[in-house]
Formats: C-alpha cells, structure tokens, sequence
C-alpha cells in the first residue's frame, strides 16, 4: 500500500480488457449474473412488513418514551431498503429499467426522503472510477480530505477538520441520514426542472409530510423531534459503517494510471470477512471486490462468487484483499489520520 494520501503514478506493465474476460466468462458459466427476481421481491416484501411493524410499535406506544427504543429497528431496516435502493440503481433485480426506477424511488424517495437519480448519479461515477480523486465523487474534497493534495493549504474550521478527521469520523457518519436527504434535494432543484425532478420532489415531499406528521399525530413534539434525530443518527451510522470499510486507505490512481477494469476495481476495494452476521449486517456489501468487478450481479451472489475471483486474481498477480471489519476500519481511519499529520505538525 502506497504512503497515505498519494496517488499512483505506476510504470508496470498496465492490465488490458481481456485481462477480466476470462473470469468474465468463468462468472457468467456459473450462472452469477443470472437475476434472482423472486428473491428480491420476498426479500423486500420482508423488509416492508418489518417497516410495518415498527409503525405498528410507534402506534401502540404512543406518547411513551419507549418508543425511542425503535428507533434502532427503525434505523436497521432503513438501512436494508437503502440496500434495495442501491441494487435498483444498479440493474440487479429485474429485466425492465422502469421495475428497477419504480423500486429504487420507492425505497429512496418514498421510504427514505431522498434522491434516487441523485445516489445513482453519483454513485455510478464512484463505480466508473474509484479511489479517483479527479472523478470519484466520494474521495473529492469536502468536509473530509483523503489526500496530501486536497489537506494542503486548508485552514480555519476545514483545517481543524482536516487535522481530527479520523478522530470524528464516525460522529460524522451520524449525520449521513439528514445528508443524503439535503443534498439530493439539492441536487434535485438545482438541475433544470424535468419532470422526473418534478416527480422526485413530490415522492420526497410526500414522505417528509407522512414521516413527520405521523410522528406529531402519535407521539409530543419533543418525543417526535427526539425520535427522528435518533432514528437518522443511527440509519447514517448504519448504512455509514458498511460503506466506510470498502475503499478507504486502498490505492488511489492518478491521472497517468493505466490499469484495465481487473486492477482498477480490486486495488482499489477492500473485502470485510464474511460470516452470518457481517454478511446480513452488511447486506453483502462486505464483498466489495465481487460487487465492483460485477456490479449488475445480484447481491446474493456475492458471496458465491469470491472464491472464482480470489483464485483468478491471484493467477493473475493482482492483489486481493479481505480483512476483518476491525481491520478494516484501522487501516481507513489509519489512512485519514495521515492524510492530517502535516497539518498537525504546524
């Protein structure tokens, strides 16, 4: 692993395309890309009885303080309909874009209040070049820095930040739940008003009005306030926690990096171990490697196909990395606190 906060200016011999066809054709044999449709619509029936269910303990508690206890299912089961969301956004449920647009606003802008085409469109630049300063959204300069580049100069409050930023990064990730609703309306008002802008902000303005409302109608002001700050702060450190694991303190490419679609997505993506409890936890997002080599493959079939990539890449010469959550975490808090040390040092 490079120093923290470099990017990569490598000489070696560059993979080409056909350097993933042979597993390409491995995975397709196996039938891993093959849709599990009916699986997915019980596994999001489940969740939406879960859902349910919550509602029906927030109805039945009423004004009591025990409702604030169901904010913790209330935030898991949040977490897994963003899960679908994602796997919509990404093809993997069905055949027909539009079952896939219908189920991705359903649990994006309906049951969670923010933007499907936002996360779509910027996640898929994250799929298309990750770890890439210059084009993945998620490692760009913002409240956290991830190089030695974006950290240099910063001063002020984005200074203080830069230098804690692995101290408070997972206080951070407690605001992810009220971040991904601001910027996707953001993001939805700021382009040009198609009307698919127009039908998001309405899906979005309809759940705002029946989670709200709902909660005013069941429960005092103060215990609503309580209860929605507490839901959202476990949801963002939820749905946080599996993402912060997957490409923090890998590789990062430079702009004369020249690997092919095989290296480009292992270097720079980090397996967590997985067992009964990561995997449903993680929603199988755990296979990170496996989701972004095939990310239109079901995410069931992750799992299934780790053992083909592990064994190809490893043919291959590329490396391939699984740790323990813990570890994971380490080596990515490892990273950002690098990336602060020579603002620290001043």
């Amino acid at each position: 692993m490079p120093p923290a906060g470099t990017t990569l200016d490598r000489t070696q011999k560059p993979s080409t395309g056909s350097d993933f066809a042979p597993l390409l054709r491995e995975i397709k044999a196996a039938g891993l890309l093959e849709r599990r449709t009916g699986e997915y619509l019980i596994g999001i029936a489940i969740n939406l009885l879960c859902l349910g269910a919550v509602v029906a303990g927030l109805i039945l508690l009423g004004n009591s303080w025990l409702v604030l206890l169901l904010a913790i299912p209330a935030g898991i089961f949040s977490t897994r309909a963003a899960f679908f969301g994602h796997d919509a956004g990404h093809q993997q449920i069905g055949s027909s874009r539009k079952l896939h647009d219908w189920i991705g606003q359903l649990h994006a802008n309906v049951l969670l209040g923010m933007s499907y085409a936002w996360w779509n469109d910027k996640h898929n630049r994250h799929h298309a070049n990750p770890n890439h300063t210059d084009k993945d959204p998620d490692v760009a300069a913002g409240v956290l820095v991830w190089t030695l580049a974006q950290a240099e100069g910063r001063q002020g409050l984005y200074g203080w930040l830069s230098r804690n930023q692995a101290r408070i990064f997972f206080p951070l990730l407690s605001l992810e739940g009220f971040s991904l609703k601001v910027s996707g309306i953001t993001y939805l008002l700021t382009h040009r008003p198609r009307r698919a802008a127009v039908v998001e902000l309405g899906l979005i303005v309809a759940h705002l009005t029946i989670y709200l409302g709902g909660l005013l109608l069941i429960m005092s002001p103060q215990k609503a306030l309580v209860f929605a700050v507490l839901h959202h702060v476990l949801f963002g450190l939820h749905l946080g926690s599996v993402f912060a694991p997957n490409h923090k303190g890998m590789e990062m490419p430079g702009c004369d990096t020249k690997w092919g679609h095989l290296e480009k997505q292992v270097r720079t993506s980090r397996n967590v171990n997985g067992n009964i409890v990561t995997d449903w936890m993680m929603g199988g997002l755990n296979y990170q490697i496996e989701h972004h080599l095939f990310p239109s493959m079901p995410r069931a079939n992750l799992r299934r196909a780790q053992g083909a990539v592990r064994a190809y890449c490893e043919r291959v010469g590329v490396p391939y990395l699984s740790t323990s959550i813990i570890a994971s975490y380490a080596q990515g808090l490892r990273h950002m606190h690098e990336v602060g040390r020579e603002l620290r040092a001043h």
